[in-house]
């Protein structure tokens, strides 16, 4: 890994950072005390950092009937499958201050079976599981499961891509030996 760079990539930021980039690095700084490593390795390149961070956004923080813990699971349980060493920390971590669980955090890390659940959100976290690991044997007998412990037509398609978007992003996360913030690990415990 190349020194003070969050990837074995080098790949640096630019260097100035247009000051719309630079402001929403700050309120990073302001709000979570660190700009998140996935952040500053995008920030290579701003067109890919814009289109990684609206995806994100809309996903995880625009509208949906899934909550914002909902969809952080979600990106853990994938994460696990995927082993995702800076999702696992950093969604991990998000989970605990979401649900104020720190047990719940890292169940969902090791082993989602294992994690007391809800039979709706055990059987959300199954179809993203599915998903990752036998996408093609997705059918029609699972998306009604999903609507018999009530998800709507949006939902599924709202976990789906939640599930979609954390399998590309572990996919990107591990092939550049993305390193999560040190102070992720710490966090919510």
């Amino acid at each position: 890994m190349a020194k003070d760079l969050p990837t074995a990539l080098d790949l640096p930021m630019v260097d100035p950072l247009p000051p719309q980039t630079q402001k929403y690095f700050d309120v990073c700084q302001e709000k979570l005390g660190m700009v998140p490593n996935v952040l500053q390795t995008y920030a290579f390149d701003i067109d890919k950092l814009n289109a990684f961070t609206m995806m994100y956004n809309d996903l995880m923080l625009g509208d949906s009937t899934l909550s914002k813990l909902e969809r952080e699971m979600i990106a853990v349980v994938v994460s696990a499958v995927n082993r995702c060493f800076y999702c696992l920390t950093a969604h991990g971590a998000a989970v605990r201050a979401l649900s104020g669980d720190p047990i719940l955090g890292e169940t969902l890390v090791m082993n989602y079976r294992v994690a007391k659940l809800e039979p709706k959100v055990r059987a959300m976290l199954d179809f993203a599981v599915k998903l990752t690991e036998s996408p093609e044997r997705i059918e029609d007998e699972d998306r009604e499961k999903l609507r018999a412990e009530g998800y709507s037509d949006r939902d599924i398609w709202d976990i789906a891509s939640v599930a979609g978007f954390f399998n590309m992003t572990n996919r990107v996360a591990s092939g550049s030996d993305m390193r999560p913030n040190e102070a992720y690990h710490a966090q919510n415990r």
